[in-house]
C-alpha cells in the first residue's frame, strides 16, 4: 500500500442494485448461504427465507461445476472432513451443485422476496453462468484472488466486484485492486481469515480500516467466526459490508454448516449490526435535541447577586451564575458589566436583555 496518492480520502460508493453502499450509509449485510442448501433446491429457498426474516439485504450462494474446479485427487481440508465432507474434494463438491435452472428460480424468489441475489464463481465459465442468473454483484472467493483470469471475466460484466483478501500476502492484494481498476469495475474489499471457524483472537478487525484507508474502496468483513457480535464490532471499526454464513442446521453433515448461524443467530447476528449502527450515529458535533432539556436546568445563567436598584451601573460583584440556564449565558457576563439597570432587580432573579441599558 505505500505510495498511495488517495490515502485517508473518503472512498466512493458503490452501488448494488438501487443500494448505495458505503460511509455514511446502511451496512450491506450479505447471508452467505453458500453450498449449505447440500444441493437441495427447497433448502436453498428456505435459507431465503431465513435471510429475509433475520432482516439480510442479500443472499449469496457458491456457483461452481466440481469437475471443472479440482482434481479427482484433491483432498478435503480439515475443517471440511470435520463436517463430515468426503476425503475426496471433487466427490464432496459434486453433491453440493445445483443446477443452472434452479438457479434461476432461486434469483427470481430473492427478487419476489425483496432480496439481493449475489454468487460468488469459480470459473470464467461460471461469471457467465451468473450473469444469466441476473446476479445483483459477483463476489469473488479469497481463494480466487490471485486468479486473473477470473478477475477479468468478472470485470467484465460491468457488475461491482466484492473481493475477499483471506490469507493474502499485501503485495497480492495490491495486485488484484489495481487489475480491478485497471478494468474500471467498481470494487468493494471484504477483510476474511481463512479459518473456519476463525478464532476470536485472529479476527484483527483493524485490519479493515487498513484496507478502506490504503486502497480507498468501501471495505468489510467476510466473518468466519462463531459470535453474533462481530458484525457488530466490525461496524464501530468502519465495515460497511458484512458476509456471514447462515445454516438452517448447524449440526447437519456438510463442510459449512458448524462454522455458520442459524436462523436465530442470524437474526440476533443483524440485530446487534444494526444496534451498533444506530449508537455510532452520524458524527456530527454539536447538540442534539434529547440534550435541550438538561442543557436547560443544569446549564447557568447570569443572576443578580443582591438587589439592584433602577439607575445602578453594574459591577462584575452584583453579578453571579447561577441554574437553569435558560437567561443570559454566562460567556456574556463581561458584556453586562458597565451597564445601568433600568428597573428593579431583586436579588436571586435571572437577568433579561431588557432589564439593562
Amino acid at each position: 500500500m505505500p505510495g498511495r496518492d488517495d490515502i485517508g480520502a473518503t472512498p466512493e460508493a458503490v452501488w448494488i442494485q438501487e443500494r448505495a453502499i458505503g460511509d455514511g450509509r446502511p451496512v450491506f449485510i450479505v447471508a452467505e448461504a453458500g453450498v449449505n442448501h447440500n444441493g437441495c433446491e427447497k433448502t436453498a429457498v428456505r435459507l431465503i427465507d431465513a435471510a429475509v426474516d433475520a432482516g439480510a439485504d442479500a443472499v449469496k450462494f457458491q456457483v461452481f461445476r466440481a469437475s471443472e474446479l479440482v482434481t479427482a485427487a484433491a483432498p478435503t481440508a480439515a475443517y471440511q472432513k470435520r463436517g463430515g465432507g468426503r476425503s475426496s474434494q471433487r466427490a464432496m463438491l459434486a453433491e453440493l451443485e445445483l443446477s443452472d435452472d434452479a438457479f434461476r428460480r432461486i434469483s427470481e424468489y430473492c427478487t419476489n422476496r425483496g432480496v439481493v441475489f449475489l454468487g460468488t464463481p469459480f470459473s470464467p465459465s461460471d461469471v457467465e453462468r451468473l450473469v444469466s442468473f441476473r446476479a445483483a454483484a459477483i463476489k469473488i472467493a479469497s481463494t480466487d484472488l490471485a486468479n486473473g483470469a477470473l478477475l477479468d471475466a468478472a470485470c467484465g460484466t460491468g457488475s461491482a466486484l466484492i473481493l475477499s483478501t483471506g490469507a493474502s500476502t499485501v503485495d497480492e492484494i495490491e495486485s488484484a485492486v489495481g487489475r480491478v481498476r485497471g478494468a474500471g469495475a467498481p470494487l468493494i474489499l471484504l477483510h476474511c481469515v481463512s479459518c473456519y471457524p476463525t478464532p476470536m483472537e485472529s479476527i484483527n478487525l483493524r485490519a479493515i480500516g487498513e484496507l478502506a484507508r490504503g486502497f480507498c474502496v468501501p471495505c468489510g468483513l467476510s466473518d468466519h467466526t462463531l459470535s453474533t457480535e462481530t458484525g457488530g464490532w466490525a461496524v464501530a471499526v468502519g465495515a460497511v459490508v458484512l458476509e456471514k454464513h447462515l445454516t438452517l442446521d448447524r449440526a447437519a453433515d456438510g463442510p459449512d454448516h458448524a462454522m455458520s448461524l442459524d436462523p436465530a443467530g442470524f437474526s440476533e447476528y443483524v440485530s446487534a449490526v444494526r444496534r451498533v449502527e444506530g449508537a455510532l450515529g452520524s458524527g456530527r458535533l454539536g447538540m442534539i435535541e434529547p440534550e435541550a432539556d438538561v442543557r436547560r436546568v443544569a446549564r447557568r445563567s447570569v443572576v443578580a447577586a443582591r438587589r439592584i436598584a433602577s439607575g445602578l451601573r453594574l459591577t462584575a460583584e452584583m453579578l453571579t451564575l447561577k441554574r437553569p440556564g435558560d437567561g443570559i449565558p454566562p460567556d456574556k457576563l463581561d458584556a453586562l458589566v458597565g451597564r445601568t439597570a433600568v428597573v428593579d432587580i431583586a436579588g436571586d432573579t435571572l437577568l433579561s436583555w431588557d432589564m439593562v441599558e
